[in-house]
């Protein structure tokens, strides 16, 4: 629930203002708020079905903690809408990437995810000896390049350092804390 809940804050708190994107399905469902004004949390939880019936079949124990998390997760994103703050850029990219990598990394590690391209990373991980804070970056950085035209050089760039510092902060939940 924490974790869902950090989720919710890093999104509406420090990206949403400035139109930066978290990575993965939120990433993509954030695209989708800011194009056409569709409610990120149902989208992510829309975009994550396919990945969640693949985690009923591989592991139904991730799958249980996954749709919690989906389902959790997208609450917290809709529900925190309005709480936004205004913060220079470059400072919302940071502590929006930290509390989200905070978030997603206290999920992995309690066996549970928003059912994203995290819950990819951690069957990738699982199968070999790649980092998930690095699997998880590499995919994220990905959706940010599909938000370009969108968005700009300057969301590209920001949300670049957003998930960069998600990914790290992700990993370090996850395998050292």
């Amino acid at each position: 629930m924490l974790g869902s809940f950090l989720l919710g804050i890093g999104i509406n708190g420090f990206l949403v203002p400035h139109h930066l994107l978290d990575g993965g399905i939120i990433g993509l469902a954030l695209i989708l708020h800011y194009y056409f004004d569709y409610n990120a949390g149902l989208w992510s939880a829309l975009l994550s079905i396919p990945l969640i019936i693949y985690a009923w079949i591989k592991d139904r124990k991730q799958f249980h903690g996954s749709v919690y998390g989906m389902v959790l997760t997208a609450i917290f994103i809709d529900l925190l809408v309005p709480y936004q703050f205004t913060l220079p850029i470059g400072l919302s990219a940071v502590l929006g990437g930290a509390i989200c990598g905070i978030g997603v990394g206290l999920m992995l590690r309690y066996k549970t995810s928003t059912g994203g391209t995290d819950l990819i990373a951690y069957f990738i991980s699982k199968a070999t000896a790649w980092n998930i804070g690095l699997l998880i970056a590499v995919m994220d950085v990905f959706i940010v390049l599909l938000g370009f035209q969108t968005l700009g050089l300057q969301s590209v760039v920001f949300s670049s350092i957003t998930i960069l510092t998600a990914g790290v902060l992700a990993s370090l939940c996850y395998e050292r804390l």
